[in-house]
């Protein structure tokens, strides 16, 4: 089966050396629809986006795919909305003439772009969206997801809490697809952890908008032993300013989706709670395969900045493409879609496999505890949680699947 990788000494030179000019006409560029965040999603939407340029300039470099052929991105806002981005979609295929889609951040964004994927029957690979819907419930043909769900990073959390004694729980997500659906997942597997747990308060502020000294005053008087926490972003830094002056994590578990990538733990700095059980990107931290400390000197050479989590899932997200293009060969939807089933990509941070059965990738993510180190917040006690001992069960997905 083909595996793409791509060589440190491609990675090093891409940063500063222009590509050659042909002497030969070339075969017309494979040109991909990437539709994300990047208003408002920037901190996360940026790094991705300036990883798959590099990623598409080391693959062109190194002889493209399909026998010779460059791969090009085209950009565009979604808007963050459903409607927009579904609109824009639709201009990518049109008017850009696009071979397939990629990309989108929220859920419930993803989740309209899928749709409209399995209505025009295009490929969508779901990049960054994390609700279970969109390869479970609501999963379609057409449509993959190459991060790690919210079911899995939730399982990963839930993993690293089992046995301990702390029995009454908060919960605090954005009330949206993506907070719910995290919501109900831990809800699910907590008791499989700590068996006699229980939920005394939950919490669900509006994305973007949430009153950090309501929400903290709620959970502070739930009186909890611990805190599942879903918010990110402003909301995130907000809240966690909040709890800090109200001493609302002292003494507690603190449980966190996503706090531990760049994105988040940059702007939170000197006000970093320390010892939250979180998901991350601690990059400074990670020895190994060396293709990673080769996409992290390429990136920084290139960018003058350190990498996010953004920029690793981009860049992955290439490779995975390149090695669907050079297995399938063609650019036929229906042969593209049936060549991602169980294919299996030698990433920059090992194998990554797309499950046939449910369309998951098999990305894992890094899970630690946050801690101060200078002035910035940080990382420790890290491990990788391989994202193929955290899918949904088999027979599961059978059941929640609809049927083709």
């Amino acid at each position: 089966m083909p595996r793409f990788t791509v060589s440190r000494r491609a990675l090093g030179a891409l940063a500063v050396a222009p590509l050659a000019s042909p002497a030969f006409a070339q075969p017309a560029p494979i040109r991909i629809g990437e539709l994300n965040s990047y208003s408002r999603m920037a901190a996360f939407a940026v790094p991705y986006r300036n990883a798959m340029q590099l990623a598409q300039d080391a693959i062109n470099a190194a002889g493209g795919v399909m026998g010779g052929r460059r791969i090009e991105f085209v950009f565009r806002d979604d808007g963050s909305t459903p409607g927009d981005a579904v609109r824009v979609a639709e201009e990518l295929l049109t008017r850009e003439n696009v071979s397939f889609l990629a990309g989108t951040f929220l859920s419930n964004v993803g989740l309209a772009v899928a749709d409209f994927a399995n209505q025009r029957k295009r490929l969508f690979l779901a990049t960054e969206p994390l609700t279970d819907a969109i390869t479970m419930a609501q999963g379609n043909r057409y449509t993959w997801r190459v991060r790690p769900s919210t079911y899995m990073q939730t399982r990963m959390l839930v993993e690293a809490i089992r046995g301990r004694s702390v029995k009454r729980w908060a919960i605090v997500a954005p009330n949206y697809e993506y907070g719910q659906s995290a919501a109900a997942n831990f809800k699910r597997l907590l008791p499989s952890a700590i068996p006699d747990a229980e939920i005394v308060a939950e919490q669900f502020p509006a994305l973007g908008r949430v009153d950090a000294g309501a929400t903290v005053g709620a959970l502070a008087q739930s009186r909890p032993d611990g805190i599942f926490n879903v918010l990110f972003g402003p909301d995130l830094t907000a809240f966690v300013r909040e709890g800090n002056t109200r001493g609302l994590f002292e003494r507690r578990t603190v449980v966190s989706l996503l706090t531990g990538e760049p994105e988040y733990l940059i702007p939170l700095g000197e006000e970093t709670p320390e010892g939250w059980i979180v998901t991350g990107y601690p990059w400074e931290q990670i020895e190994a395969p060396p293709a990673h400390k080769a996409f992290i000197d390429a990136y920084r050479a290139r960018f003058n900045d350190t990498p996010r989590k953004g920029s690793l899932l981009g860049y992955v997200t290439v490779q995975i493409i390149a090695t669907l293009l050079n297995k399938a060969n063609t650019l036929e939807t229906e042969a593209l879609v049936d060549a991602l089933a169980d294919l299996r990509t030698d990433s920059i941070v090992g194998p990554v496999v797309m499950r046939g059965l449910d369309h998951q990738g098999t990305l894992g993510t890094w899970v630690g505890e946050t801690t101060l180190r200078g002035r910035q917040g940080a990382m420790k006690n890290i491990r990788y949680a391989d994202g193929a001992n955290y899918l949904f069960p088999e027979a599961e997905v059978l059941a929640a699947r609809p049927r083709a």
